[in-house]
């Protein structure tokens, strides 16, 4: 079989997909239960400072990734194995409970369906090999830290830290593997890593000294020195731009279309996760493009 998917790009991006949809199932599992996680673990920390009685739980019992099982949050009936086949499922039970008849939100096969999307077309880029495979991983990465920034504004550290130090530690293989977009010289991956943080906490620093307001989050600084981390520091201008102009474009039409709040904090993770993924892909024929349009 791994014979057959390195000779063969289509078996490669089917299995590829195949198997990135039941990490998507995954993945809305980590968005909707880690910021409750977060929250409780907040919760515990400060009733141990103020040395007062923990607040009734959220949840009882124990609450972590894998337990409890998956329930309908109207019925609390548990889900069945059947019914959790991702997107299959979900239009078989057209989109609502098998017990209760509740509608199922939509954004579950969505996303489902969006990490294996992406985690194809990641595929096809950078063909079957130990590339493609990290590749992916930090797709997937970048999906869960820009759907629980979106929705709590939080990026939580026990994913991005994790995700910096896993692309410092590659580059000690870039030896072996030679020249690439992964697997970069610990150098550009170090520098990378630094200036990414720097970057965006000189801008946060600049704005508050302007404005005394907090204009970005300090995730925001961990993610752009993880993605500087995997990419290296040449990639980070790209990264910083992209990020800039379609984080604006999006909340200006937000403002003038929908009547969003000017005022209203604006998430830049995801804007950043999805600038990441890009120039992991086209990067190098984003920046060449754009000298020779210049220059």
């Amino acid at each position: 079989m791994l014979e057959l998917m390195s000779e063969s790009a289509p078996v490669f991006i089917a299995v590829v997909f195949a198997f990135a949809l039941l990490i998507g199932s995954f993945l809305n599992v980590i968005i909707h239960r880690l910021p409750i996680m977060m929250e409780r673990e907040w919760r515990d920390q400060m009733a141990e400072l103020q040395k007062a009685p923990p607040e009734k739980k959220l949840i009882e019992g124990r609450f972590d990734l894998i337990m409890p099982r998956s329930c309908c949050p109207s019925c609390g009936k548990l889900i069945t194995a059947l019914q959790n086949i991702p997107v299959i499922s979900y239009l078989f039970l057209k989109g609502r409970c098998a017990n209760c008849k509740a509608s199922i939100s939509a954004r579950y096969p969505l996303v489902e369906l969006f990490t294996a999307s992406l985690a194809a077309i990641t595929a096809w880029h950078f063909g079957a090999g130990i590339e493609a495979l990290a590749a992916i991983a930090l797709a997937v990465t970048l999906i869960v830290i820009a759907m629980i920034d979106a929705n709590t504004q939080l990026i939580p550290d026990s994913i991005v830290l994790p995700l910096m130090w896993v692309g410092l530690s590659m580059s000690l293989f870039h030896p072996l593997s030679g020249a690439g977009t992964l697997f970069i010289s610990p150098s550009d991956a170090i520098i990378g890593a630094l200036a990414g943080y720097l970057t965006l906490w000189s801008v946060f620093w600049l704005f508050k000294l302007i404005t005394g307001k907090d204009g970005i989050g300090y995730g925001d600084f961990k993610l752009l020195a993880a993605l500087g981390a995997w990419l290296g520091w040449q990639q980070l201008p790209i990264v910083i731009m992209m990020s800039a102009i379609v984080g604006m474009a999006i909340n200006v039409t937000l403002i003038v279309f929908q009547g969003k709040d000017r005022s209203a904090p604006i998430p830049f993770g995801p804007y950043i996760a999805a600038a990441g993924w890009i120039t992991m892909l086209w990067g190098e024929t984003i920046r060449n493009t754009y000298i020779d349009l210049m220059f």
